[in-house]
């Protein structure tokens, strides 16, 4: 059985870095200009109908503004004269506190095989069950170090850019129109960044130096979302995800809740299990287990350049919607059985 696992591993490693060989400068630019065509129409699609879009969410944001803006001033004026302070609290502090928060509570399942309603949402059900405590604390420590000796000094040179740029954390907060506009831009700008960083990463020139750490794991956990070759961490990780920030000179506040969006978002696709009302794992899960598939955040890009064609025809495939019921998707889309059974 094992060996079996470790053939399948290297004839996928072997089918991404053949398909990496095959595309060749011509072949990504062109990729690139189309990317670009379908963002920029949906920029545009975003500009011409955000104010119908967000006007009973900024009716709101009127109504409860000046609670968050009162909340605020509080938080302004305890680190008044100590904007370094807080810019690494919002930026470091906060966003790593929700990661271990919530990595905290996969770990106990993952580790424990309980409790039985959360672990019969496994989307490998023969996986991790329990973790092996050996990996699991090689993946802690490779953790732990990018993000106290990669991300922290990341934060503090994003810290002197920002400044630079303006006032990050001035005492007026944003009005929740150009919040919302920042988060729509942010993760447009992840979805190109990581899907073309990542790929790059799967270039067999590079893979078997730096990513393929990463997929040592071919059924994720939570906390192996930036297990990862420190280089792979500032491009493919970090990058992504501040570059949106450091460009639109966004405030503290719009920062720190994307920085934590961003790492929850990653634990979910990494975690293993497909749970009812959040978002589906089944995407990333699949690139995990099949190497050269479903590259990118949001799978635009991916559409766009095939590179989601074999998981298309796949039951993860059917199974890739928001879970609205208690049965989990195993159940109720479960495997076609192989021939002989």
């Amino acid at each position: 059985m094992v060996e079996t696992a470790d053939s399948e591993r290297r004839r996928a490693e072997r089918s991404s870095a053949g398909s990496g060989q095959q595309e060749g400068t011509g072949g990504l630019w062109d990729s690139v200009k189309k990317a670009a065509f379908v963002i920029g129409s949906g920029i545009l699609f975003l500009a011409a109908f955000g104010n119908s879009l967000t006007w009973h969410l900024q009716k709101f944001w009127g109504a409860s503004g000046d609670f968050w803006q009162n909340m605020w001033t509080k938080v302004y004026l305890a680190f008044e004269g100590h904007d370094a302070a807080l810019f690494f609290l919002g930026t470091m502090l906060v966003p790593t506190s929700a990661f271990w928060v919530l990595n905290g509570l996969l770990l106990l399942v993952d580790t424990s095989g309980k409790p039985s309603f959360i672990t019969r949402y496994r989307i490998q059900e023969d996986k991790n069950s329990p973790v092996d405590p050996t990996k699991l604390r090689q993946a802690v420590k490779t953790v732990l170090f990018n993000q106290v000796f990669i991300s922290v000094p990341m934060v503090v040179g994003i810290y002197f850019l920002m400044s630079w740029r303006g006032d990050a954390c001035g005492p007026e907060l944003p009005t929740f129109h150009w919040a919302l506009m920042e988060l729509a831009v942010f993760s447009i700008l992840e979805e190109i960044l990581f899907y073309y960083t990542h790929r790059l990463f799967h270039h067999p020139s590079l893979y078997k130096h730096f990513h393929k750490q990463h997929h040592e794991w071919t059924a994720p956990i939570g906390v192996v979302s930036i297990y990862a070759h420190p280089l792979e961490h500032v491009i493919s990780n970090m990058l992504p995800v501040v570059i949106g920030p450091v460009i639109l000179g966004s405030h503290i506040t719009t920062t720190s809740m994307w920085y934590c969006v961003a790492l929850v978002s990653t634990t979910i696709s990494h975690c293993g299990y497909h749970l009812p009302f959040l978002p589906s794992p089944e995407f990333h899960d699949f690139h995990h287990l099949r190497f050269n598939q479903c590259y990118g955040v949001f799978g635009i890009l991916d559409r766009l350049h095939s590179t989601d064609s074999k998981f298309r025809q796949t039951k993860q495939y059917e199974r890739h919607t928001l879970l609205t019921s208690l049965t989990p998707l195993t159940q109720s889309i479960p495997d076609t059985p192989k021939k002989g059974q």
